[in-house]
């Protein structure tokens, strides 16, 4: 019998002749949040300030208006955006650098798409998707700007996981990268500052 053999037999040992037996688990949660879409967005908006990310609510029309004050705001010279972002969101953006997904781009900020977005908890989430790219060019910038349409807002999480699939990979943000600790400190491994445009179309 090898060492590996041994520590196997011990840890069947320890989980007892009933491992593998089903546990039933609870799905009686709330599923919807009961209120009308106006609502779920107001909601949302107030979650994602709440957790001190910049969020603004735009007509499709001024998105890309928007889109450009908010990188100029923040001086950004250079940007990074995934494959299928609509050319249109950066239509009037005038002396910033566009740099199509590249591993050694070193851009200020990127800007994406979504996938969905939660209103209960203000969480945006990706699933690399078009306009959304690779997660790594999401980690990189010090910004990352999100363009969030209204109706890709759910109400509560369980209602937002129904419309991912569950093969795609998920990258799930709520507010800007913080290290772990009281210090809310930000991490290193991703964007100190998110900022959200919601575009009612």
């Amino acid at each position: 019998m090898t060492s590996r053999d041994r520590v196997l037999a011990r840890i069947r040992d320890a989980l007892g002749p009933e491992r593998g037996t089903p546990v039933a688990v609870p799905r009686d949660y709330r599923r919807h949040l009961g209120a009308g879409r106006a609502d779920v967005l107001a909601l949302f908006l107030e979650r994602v300030a709440g957790h001190g990310t910049p969020v603004r609510h735009v007509g499709a029309d001024e998105l890309a208006t928007a889109l450009a004050a908010a990188l100029w705001a923040r001086d950004v010279k250079r940007i990074n955006v995934p494959s299928g972002l609509p050319a249109g969101w950066l239509a009037e953006l005038d002396g910033v650098e566009i740099v199509p997904d590249a591993p050694d781009a070193a851009p200020d900020a990127v800007v994406t798409g979504c996938a969905a977005a939660v209103a209960e908890t203000g969480t945006i989430v990706l699933d690399g998707g078009r306009g959304q790219g690779r997660r790594a060019l999401t980690l990189r910038p010090a910004l990352h700007l999100c363009v969030v349409h209204a109706d890709q807002i759910a109400g509560t999480v369980p209602e937002a996981v129904a419309r991912l699939l569950p093969s795609r990979p998920q990258t799930w943000l709520t507010g800007p990268a913080i290290a772990p600790g009281p210090s809310r400190t930000p991490s290193p491994h991703g964007p100190s500052a998110l900022e959200v445009l919601v575009v009612e179309d």
